[in-house]
């Protein structure tokens, strides 16, 4: 009889199905998890939320093969380690969505109505009900960062309230957000336009400190943020600063750490909690029912969906994985990042078809920093479903000698509306290089680190022009690519740059050479 451990305070319904499927079950969320560890060698499965699951306490289990993350985060779990000793790791992700979506609105409400100090004061004895003058969160235009399983949920919770929802997703299709009753916007629209801007990004390093004194200063006077998502992706001086010269409203949920002691926004929250958003019944239910559920489905049937650290299967190199990533980076930088593609077709040669769905989940990694890297087709096809985007994987022909090379292109748009970005790749000497785009063949060049590409019409002086004012912000130029569209009048210019370029020299660079498209892209 498999044993497994439920080293968590959950719902006592995982350890009901698990019994109920003739598994041994220890539930135990008061035992130090390095204790239990020790206690329980045998266990085949650990389910837990938020403790860390360190290398030395895997290490103690030698008999394990999966551990379940009850929730949807997983960085308190060294996954690496996991996947050198062969066990899975498993996520649940979802479970908690509609928990933090109904959060937003007690929060947003309960600020409104000024309900925690109005309890305190009618409590001491007080009425100050002229004090408490509050607002209501009917009509008004909320602003949504981010339109996953949160942040659609959320936009359903704000139906009945009759508000003009703003959306900022960068992969999100039009006619998913058309759906969903939802306006696209800019990041700068959404903070100009919002009388609420509620966050549902990840941290990442594209996202740290995205929320920062330029996209707050453009918030109307009295304007309310809410986190709900992570603490590093708001810059907190920043809040600070605008906060003081506009009396915004911030209301939040996360922090740095999950633990007791001074936190450092404690002088700028007007609302602040210890990180509840997943803490209903009705979450910690759908989590224990899935970790549980989960964990048979994996035994009985092989179910590998939400594993998050699956290993690379034989014949399958990471370096194409990592291509695959590249090549939607590179393409998703083209169409442009503010664009919204709708369907993405690839072309995968040399045999690397039948890894299909392997490479799924990278190329959408790639379109999207929202999406975690868990390589699994089954969560990249069920990202793209919430996102209105289509996936097709086409036929190809592998006489035409291309080797193991793969073409992603993105499309946004229809008929006379159409745009599209189409990008081949190849792995070069264990370098994975991108060869061409659209019409501009035998590019050769390797895509990570720091890139400027240019569009432009094929003249004398024009490249000088680029180059110069490249120079002149003391931008070193590392290397450059510029060859030209045999079938029409363009040429492209690629240079490989020592440091970031800011949107204001991508401007000056578009208006000295007249140029048909110019963008920045950094791939770390």
């Amino acid at each position: 009889m498999r044993k497994v451990l439920i080293a968590t305070k959950l719902n006592t319904v995982a350890a009901e199905i698990l019994k109920k499927n003739e598994y041994a079950v220890t539930q135990d969320s008061e035992t130090d998890l390095g204790t239990l560890a020790k206690d329980h060698p045998d266990a085949f499965a650990l389910i837990v939320r938020s403790e860390k699951v360190t290398a030395d306490i895997i290490d103690l289990m030698p008999n394990l093969k999966v551990i379940v993350r009850a929730g949807a985060g997983f960085n308190t779990i060294d996954i690496k380690h996991a996947r050198r000793q062969g066990i899975d790791v498993m996520n649940t992700p979802g479970a908690n969505a509609n928990a933090v979506a109904e959060e937003v609105v007690a929060l947003i409400l309960a600020s409104f109505r000024h309900l925690v100090a109005g309890d305190n004061t009618t409590r001491d004895g007080l009425w100050e009900k002229k004090k408490f003058m509050g607002r209501e969160l009917t009509g008004k235009t909320v602003g949504i960062l981010g339109l996953g399983n949160i942040g659609q949920l959320l936009v359903k919770r704000l139906t009945g309230f009759d508000c003009r929802i703003l959306g900022y997703d960068p992969v999100i299709s039009p006619s998913k957000a058309e759906d969903l009753g939802v306006e696209l916007c800019s990041l700068e629209k959404v903070f100009e336009m919002s009388d609420i801007v509620s966050l549902h990004i990840p941290e990442s390093k594209e996202t740290r400190g995205l929320i920062n004194e330029k996209l707050l200063g453009l918030m109307r006077p009295g304007s309310m943020v809410v986190n709900c998502a992570r603490a590093g992706i708001i810059n907190e001086d920043d809040l600070r600063k605008v906060k003081a010269e506009k009396k915004l409203i911030f209301c939040n949920d996360v922090y740095p750490e999950d633990k007791a002691g001074p936190k450092s926004i404690t002088d700028i929250a007007d609302l602040m909690v210890p990180h509840i958003g997943a803490n209903t019944e009705e979450a910690n239910l759908n989590a224990a029912t899935r970790a549980a559920e989960q964990i048979i489905a994996y035994v009985e049937r092989g179910v590998m969906s939400c594993v998050v650290n699956r290993a690379v299967p034989d014949g399958l190199d990471e370096d194409h994985q990592l291509l695959a990533f590249y090549l939607a980076k590179v393409a998703r930088s083209y169409l442009g990042t503010d664009s919204h593609p709708d369907r993405i077709e690839t072309s995968l040669y040399g045999g690397l078809s039948d890894y299909a769905n392997w490479l799924a989940a990278p190329i959408v990694l790639g379109i999207s920093s929202d999406f975690d890297p868990v390589f699994d087709f089954q969560d990249a096809s069920e990202y793209l479903r919430e996102k209105g985007i289509t996936f097709t994987n086409r036929p190809v022909d592998d006489s035409k000698g291309y080797g193991k090379s793969m073409t992603i292109d993105l499309f946004e748009g229809s008929g006379n509306t159409l745009t599209k970005a189409s990008v081949r790749g190849t792995v070069t000497e264990g370098n994975p290089m991108v060869s061409r785009i659209d019409g501009f063949d035998k590019l050769y060049f390797d895509p990570s680190g720091h890139s400027v590409m240019v569009v432009y019409k094929d003249c004398p002086g024009v490249l000088a022009k680029i180059t110069s004012v490249v120079a002149r912000y003391g931008i070193n130029i590392n290397d450059i690519r510029c060859p030209r569209d045999l079938k029409g009048e363009d040429s492209i210019a690629i240079l490989k740059v020592n440091r970031s370029v800011s949107t204001e020299i991508i401007d000056e660079i578009k208006a000295e050479s007249g140029a048909k498209k110019a963008v920045y892209f950094n791939i770390e």
